[in-house]
């Protein structure tokens, strides 16, 4: 047949494409691709905020594990949906692709979690189980010893007025990063990695920071000032958010040039980050327009994501409130408290912070600790009579009672919230020495408080034992502070010093109580033994339904008189909880090991120092 006309071969072709169309879904308004509706329902990825999936993810996988640890009593889901259209639930809550989910609750023993995905036609959804075994109490555990590269005997010197600064006085965990300062480590070198055998810079100080792989603690660097000095004190605080540490060298001299020293004790705070695996410096900071000789500036330090606090309770201003005057150096070691903030990289001063009523010699941030976007600053010395929130701060009739203030973040600008002091506040308690806040809820410790109660909300009227130490749980609700529990030891006795040191992690808190003497070792061993005089005590608090209950009695592996487990004297924070680990400094033991899991057993070198991993 012959085609001149066209007409034959262009009906095929109509036909065709008609055809075409037709098995694509298309009709006279237009063309529509269907799609293996699997393709549109898939997670590309899910994280957890707290350990690992023991699978590798695979998209097509629907069902996983995972193993935390007892103190891991709520996590956080990340779950990355191919598709963007596609709509995502986590428990039935809905969350964003890319974004953490709300906090799940973690029982003891097996939690399940569903992953829902909805294809953007609102119809095709594919589930994703994720099983979370949270281990019992019975399996958590002391997992590492761990001691310094070049471990030494610290020597004191009688004219010292604070001889303490050895390994485990200070110490910070994230997750799987530990850093561990020692204030009076001698060595003259600068920077990361350097010489750990050149001891002609005594007590410089150094900071060691460990990582974990696997289940597996190694020491991943040993770092120095920029400008070390003889007497720096480099490594007096430490605080690690992430890959970023911040180091506190309150005894630094410099007057804002490195090697000028004419500020003695004026202070410096060393900030370092860390990219695949290496740390290296990225500032050096000094107190904002009022640097001065004793202000002790990184005494103390606190670093949350791009915020960074820092406690100079030598600060001699009698400024009042946010962003005061500085100048004015009338109230003697007053202190003070400096926020830096980073922005592209580069830290740069935020706000300047008094009390509400700045006194001389209160000491204000001498400890410091942030939480997003609300920072709470402890002032031991305060000299306040009043009791609770927000009382009668001129009453100045009970010495050293100690103080707590809260302050709060709005669009970048700070102000105070909350000025709180003990239910039973009385002379010399020390209320305020040590602080942790965690969200909505803050621990503070009251070393020298005297009470002889024994554990949650017993008798805060009986002084019988001096010394004995407490610590006070608050909470806030709708931006309101208030006591929510009075913690004592399962074992009070005078002198003990529980509450010295505190970390709050959520519903989990470990209080450190460096004089206690019990000769036990291990999890919740004999606590009546008082033969090991100032061999210390942890103990592991929990909070359910909003009730706080003591959980476990933690002593080293290797307890001994002196070795200060769980305890500071003066600067430093040697208790940290981070995720499902607990790290304890014991800066008085003795032991001449080095490295992790070391021989325990050699005490020939005093007052080395010493840290322990629980998990």
């Amino acid at each position: 047949m012959k085609m001149n006309s066209g007409r034959p071969y262009s009906l095929i072709v109509i036909i065709s494409i008609l055809l075409l169309l037709q098995g694509c879904g298309g009709d006279s308004g237009g063309s529509q691709t269907t799609t293996d509706t699997t393709d549109i329902t898939h997670i590309d990825a899910i994280s957890l905020s707290v350990g690992y999936l023991d699978q590798l993810f695979q998209s097509h996988q629907t069902e996983y594990t995972a193993t935390v640890g007892y103190l891991v009593k709520s996590l956080y889901v990340t779950a990355l949906t191919e598709n963007e259209q596609a709509s995502l639930s986590i428990n039935g809550v809905p969350t964003l692709s890319g974004s953490s989910s709300h906090a799940i609750e973690l029982n003891e023993g097996v939690n399940t979690i569903i992953l829902s995905v909805t294809a953007d036609e609102g119809v095709t959804t594919r589930d994703y189980s994720l099983t979370v075994l949270r281990q019992s109490l019975q399996a958590f555990a002391q997992t590492a010893y761990v001691k310094a590269s070049n471990t030494e005997a610290v020597v004191y010197d009688p004219l010292v007025i604070y001889p303490e600064g050895k390994f485990g006085h200070s110490v910070s965990l994230s997750v799987d990063t530990l850093a561990v300062g020692v204030c009076y480590e001698d060595s003259a070198a600068n920077g990361v990695n350097g010489d750990q055998t050149d001891n002609s810079a005594v007590w410089a100080g150094a900071v060691y920071v460990f990582s974990r792989t696997n289940g597996v603690w190694s020491q991943q660097a040993y770092l120095k000032g920029s400008n070390t000095k003889s007497g720096d004190c480099f490594g007096s605080s430490v605080s690690l958010s992430g890959d970023a540490l911040a180091v506190g060298a309150y005894q630094e001299d410099s007057n804002g040039f490195p090697t000028n020293n004419s500020l003695m004790s004026s202070g410096a705070v060393y900030l370092f980050s860390r990219t695949n695996g290496v740390w290296s410096q990225q500032a050096y900071l000094k107190a904002f327009n009022n640097a001065e000789r004793w202000d002790f500036f990184g005494f103390s330090v606190s670093l949350s994501g791009d915020t960074l606090a820092v406690g100079a309770p030598g600060e001699d201003s009698a400024a009042t409130g946010v962003d005061g005057d500085q100048r004015d150096n009338s109230a003697a070691d007053a202190g003070a408290v400096y926020v830096f903030g980073r922005e592209n990289g580069v830290w740069s001063p935020q706000a300047y912070l008094k009390a509400s009523n700045s006194e001389i010699y209160d000491h204000f941030g001498d400890r410091v600790s942030l939480s997003g976007d609300t920072l709470a600053v402890g002032a031991g010395t305060e000299d306040g009579a009043a009791t609770g929130v927000n009382g009668d701060q001129t009453d100045k009739n009970a010495s050293n009672a100690g103080a707590v203030y809260l302050f709060s973040r709005a669009n970048g600008v700070w102000r105070q919230q909350a000025y709180l002091k003990a239910s039973n506040t009385e002379t010399a308690d020390g209320f305020g020495d040590s602080v942790s806040l965690s969200g909505d809820t803050l621990a503070v410790g009251a070393y020298n408080e005297g009470s002889a109660a024994t554990g949650v909300n017993g008798d805060q009227t009986d002084n019988s034992a001096a010394g004995a130490g407490a610590v006070y749980l608050f909470s806030r609700a709708n931006g309101v502070w208030s006591q929510q529990a009075y913690l004592k030891a399962s074992n009070t006795e005078s002198g003990d010093g529980f509450g010295h040191i505190v970390s709050l992690s959520g519903d989990i808190l470990a209080v450190g109580a460096l004089g206690e003497d019990s000769t036990a070792t291990g999890m919740n061993g004999d606590q009546t033994d008082n033969s090991a005089g100032s061999a210390g005590a942890v103990y592991l608090f929990s909070r359910e339904n909003g009730v706080w209950r003591q959980q476990s009695y933690l002593k080293a592996s290797n307890a001994e008189t002196g070795d200060e487990f769980g305890g500071k004297t003066v600067f430093g924070d040697s208790v940290s909880l981070s995720g499902d680990t607990l790290a304890v400094g014991a800066p008085g033991e003795d032991s001449i090991a080095t490295g992790v899991n070391g021989d325990q057993a050699d005490n020939s070198t005093i007052n080395a120092g010493a840290v322990y991993l629980f998990q």
